[in-house]
């Protein structure tokens, strides 16, 4: 089962508060109630209840549909608002306020305005013409609608400002990651151009030599193969410098970067004895857990623990039965762990944490 997020911590808070917000319109059914007592039929007084609970229940559903961003229940809102319409006679504002509000997230708030209004007409010009009507009964009314028709549009503004907030996080976090590896891109890409470039040229104009001059054409491919290596020594060197990393600055960047992902994140770190390979070495399999972290889990705390060799990420973000190592991500750094002399495990315990587990020679 997939572990709940923030997100649908923060989403079902706004739905359920809203749940709670639209059962006021059950008050109507003390006024059904009323009606009962004072000498409605008993079968016309149970039709009203369940008109009550009928409205009251298609609220909440239309509000999740609003939630999910699903197109608008034309039925569903028609049906309401017949409903509305029909507890006229019981009098049942609190329910009958129900409907501009389960209109509003689909229209506009002048439509709202409108529509709210309107939804006041029919009992008042109903006591109007009984000569019972009450102030009172006009006011009470007036504070549902308003607080209903008004509250249903905040609610769900605040969740698309949230959803935003989130989605912003997100792609905040993924931009960090992928930055660094942007660069190293353009760097070979500038480094390897210019020397490729020369290496396609002189190699062209060897083959043209080769019939008419041979010896200059072996000349001329000697010369390509002393470019070819000074080519390799430099990418050796790019990748070396690419790969000595500062393991203290990449702890403290992919902290940041977790955090930046509403991710809680704890260091615990003494490395002060390993080689700078080992560190280097280490850094690399920190970043690329944490780069798992972010795109392959729901984690809300990673704990990085590094002591006598030992390196171990843990997550609480485990998403269904992982699989093996991905060829071009932990299963390459488990080659070039094994490489130096260790060994890399990466796994879910049984308390549903996730364990990335690096060991190597002190």
């Amino acid at each position: 089962m997939r572990r709940a997020t923030k997100l649908d911590k923060v989403r079902w808070l706004i739905v359920y508060s809203t749940d709670f917000v639209l059962a006021l319109g059950l008050i109507g059914l003390m006024m059904v109630y009323a009606a009962w007592e004072g000498g409605m039929p008993g079968p016309l007084a149970a039709a009203g209840a369940v008109l009550v609970v009928s409205v009251v229940v298609l609220g909440m559903r239309v509000f999740r549909l609003a939630v999910r961003g699903a197109a608008r229940p034309t039925r569903l809102l028609a049906a309401g608002g017949v409903m509305a319409l029909l507890l006229t006679p019981f009098a049942a504002v609190p329910t009958i306020a129900l409907w501009p509000a389960m209109v509003s997230p689909w229209v506009r708030g002048r439509t709202t305005l409108l529509l709210s209004a309107a939804s006041m007409v029919p009992v008042t010009i109903l006591f109007l013409v009984l000569g019972a009507f009450e102030p009172a009964l006009l006011l009470m009314q007036v504070l549902f609608t308003g607080l209903l028709a008004g509250g249903i549009p905040v609610n769900l503004w605040l969740w698309s400002i949230t959803r935003e907030a989130h989605e912003g996080q997100e792609a905040r976090a993924l931009l960090a990651v992928s930055e660094e590896r942007l660069r190293f891109a353009r760097d070979l890409n500038d480094l390897l151009g210019q020397s490729l470039t020369g290496i396609a040229a002189r190699t062209a104009g060897a083959e043209g030599l080769l019939r008419a001059d041979p010896e200059a054409a072996s000349r001329e491919m000697f010369e390509v193969r002393d470019v070819a290596r000074q080519s390799l020594r430099e990418v050796r060197a790019a990748v070396q410098n690419y790969r000595a990393l500062d393991f203290d600055e990449v702890l403290a960047s992919v902290r940041a970067v977790l955090e930046a992902a509403d991710v809680r994140c704890t260091v615990e770190c003494d490395a002060g004895t390993l080689s700078p390979e080992t560190r280097t070495l280490l850094a690399t399999v920190v970043r690329e857990g944490a780069t798992n972290v972010l795109k392959h889990s729901k984690a809300e705390h990673c704990t990085i623990t590094i002591k006598e060799g030992i390196l171990e990420m843990t997550n609480d973000g485990v998403i269904g039965p992982p699989g093996e190592h991905a060829p071009n991500g932990l299963g390459g750094l488990a080659q070039r762990v094994r490489g130096a002399g260790g060994t890399l495990s990466a796994a879910p315990t049984p308390g549903g944490s996730y364990v990335l587990r690096v060991v190597v020679p002190a």
